[in-house]
């Protein structure tokens, strides 16, 4: 039997939130948008490292984000 096993996504550095791609039970494979930042006038986009679902967005269009900050959870996929 496996563990399933959840992964945080988080922030690289401090940004704004320009969009939200993804929602809590959107499944998603490496290299899937899940959000766009925006940090000294460049678009940053964050993208999915393995397949997973989308448990948790902590995050909503506008915010700002510190470096470290969990945006996205995702439970791998098995």
């Amino acid at each position: 039997m496996t563990r399933e096993q959840a992964t945080d996504v988080v922030a690289e550095m401090v940004a704004n939130v320009m969009s939200v791609e993804v929602a809590v039970g959107d499944a998603v494979a490496t290299g899937d948008t899940l959000l766009m930042l925006e940090s000294m006038k460049m678009e940053i986009p964050v993208l999915a490292e393995k397949d997973g679902t989308v448990t948790n967005v902590r995050v909503t269009s506008g915010d700002v984000v510190q470096e470290g900050d969990i945006l996205v959870t995702l439970l791998d996929a098995p």
